[in-house]
């Protein structure tokens, strides 16, 4: 089986997205002046965190059902069923 890629316990996907998310919250503390929006950032940025690593140890929470099917076939179907009653 394949591994794949960890960076600070979380998939690539889910890093980026936090990565994406710190630099917003960047822009929001750049912008803004009150000690509250900055505090309120930091927060939310760690209960996101929180919740990816919470998301990534109990992958049931979001358990997504597969896309493709687990048998591909070239061949036509001719509609006779040749299984017995």
């Amino acid at each position: 089986m394949r591994k794949t890629a960890i960076i600070f316990g979380l998939p690539l996907s889910l890093f980026a997205m936090m990565m994406v998310s710190v630099i917003a919250s960047l822009l929001v503390i750049i912008f803004s002046f009150g000690f509250g929006i900055i505090s309120g950032v930091f927060i939310f940025n760690s209960a996101l965190y929180i919740a990816l690593i919470r998301s990534v140890n109990n992958p049931q929470v979001f358990h997504v059902a597969k896309v493709f099917p687990t048998i591909i076939s070239n061949k036509k179907n001719s509609g006779f069923d040749y299984e017995k009653d």
